[in-house]
């Protein structure tokens, strides 16, 4: 593949993956924080009360950070965290999770270590003279 055809494919790929995984961290973050919120009354009393089960949706925010700095790093940390929601949440019993949850990160992780490889530099091959 050409080099400008290269790069093309993986802004794409960057900025499509960035767009979705922010809005993905965000629906999973703000569905933790509220879902269990009427357990406790409900308002703003039952959002603080709450707001332990949506910290580990914090841990997404801050991979997609990483992401968006080093994304082969970021990129293998998403994709690493969507495949311990397979077995975290048992997503083989419940498919629904595995289609919102586990598939989705697994594939934005993907998504950026291929725009990684894509634009990563290629060293040079260097002939050795003998002398």
């Amino acid at each position: 593949m050409k080099s400008s055809k290269r790069k093309k494919t993986a802004r794409c790929l960057r900025y499509t993956a960035r767009a979705i995984l922010l809005i993905v961290a965000i629906f999973w973050f703000v569905f933790a924080l509220l879902s269990g919120s009427e357990r406790f009354g409900g308002g703003i009393r039952g959002i603080v009360m709450n707001s332990p089960n949506a910290l580990p949706w914090l841990i997404l925010f801050a991979f997609t950070y990483v992401a968006w700095r080093w994304e082969l790093v970021g990129g293998s940390l998403i994709a690493l965290i969507g495949f311990i929601t397979i077995f975290m949440f048992d997503a083989f019993e419940e498919p629904f999770v595995l289609i919102a949850i586990s598939l989705p990160l697994i594939m934005l992780g993907g998504s950026f270590i291929t725009s990684w490889y894509l634009t990563r530099k290629k060293e040079p091959k260097h002939k050795h003279k003998m002398s």
